[in-house]
């Protein structure tokens, strides 16, 4: 990409004085997000009925789908039925998660649930290369009693299991998500950022509409699918 607009040149004092002033508020921020941490991990909690999703193994409860670990956390990807290509934006951010192992010291799970039938997930999931696990809801209210309907957009949300009691601690969607993602704060980085038509940028920094820059399904299953190279 090419661009006429840029940031002004200085000296090198002048860009250290400079970015010490972003630091401050970039260290108050990180203060910030620890106190948003301790005022979660002191929210009340919720107890959730009973629920059967299905697996790659067939009919699972929710406390089943814990395998055994205390905590839990799913992320509920857009389905629409029949559709070739699901959710660009659901595709695009469950594909950054390759290895999940590092939940294990914690006693905690990351997985998928989706309104769509679960061979038709399964199918989804190898096509885009994503591997994660999948569960479906498509036979259960869990999906629309946590925020995500058939039809309806995403969510994650967060659980606690006492024996075969599950509880809801914590849930999130739209722009909640993004702390779960290492693709936003990385292009944040860069000098011009998303490119988005939403953001505060200088005068001439390149602009284009939202989620054009994304990638789409497609390009998730060409990167990652079984035809991947």
């Amino acid at each position: 990409m090419s661009s006429t607009a840029l940031p002004p040149v200085v000296d090198a004092s002048t860009w250290q004085r400079e970015l010490e002033a972003l630091r401050a508020r970039e260290k108050a921020a990180t203060r910030e997000l620890d106190a948003i941490a301790a005022q979660r991990r002191r929210l009340p909690m919720v107890a959730m009925p009973s629920y059967t999703l299905v697996g790659k193994d067939g009919p699972v409860t929710l406390a089943e789908v814990f395998d055994g670990r205390s905590q839990l956390i799913t992320y509920h990807h857009m389905w629409h039925d029949d559709a070739q290509w699901q959710c660009g934006g659901c595709t695009g951010f469950t594909s950054q998660f390759t290895r999940l192992d590092f939940l294990d010291p914690y006693d905690a799970r990351f997985v998928i649930v989706t309104q769509g039938r679960i061979e038709d997930a399964l199918a989804y999931a190898e096509r885009v290369g994503n591997r994660m696990e999948w569960y479906s809801t498509a036979d259960s209210e869990f999906g629309a009693d946590v925020g995500a309907p058939a039809g309806g957009g995403f969510a994650v949300n967060v659980f606690l299991r006492e024996g075969d009691q599950v509880f809801r601690t914590w849930t999130t969607d739209g722009r909640g998500t993004e702390q779960l993602s290492h693709t936003f704060p990385l292009i944040d980085l860069l000098p011009y950022g998303r490119r988005e038509d939403w953001q505060d940028s200088p005068a001439g920094w390149p602009k284009e509409p939202a989620y054009v820059g994304w990638l789409d399904s497609p390009d998730i299953a060409r990167l990652y699918g079984p035809a991947a190279s």
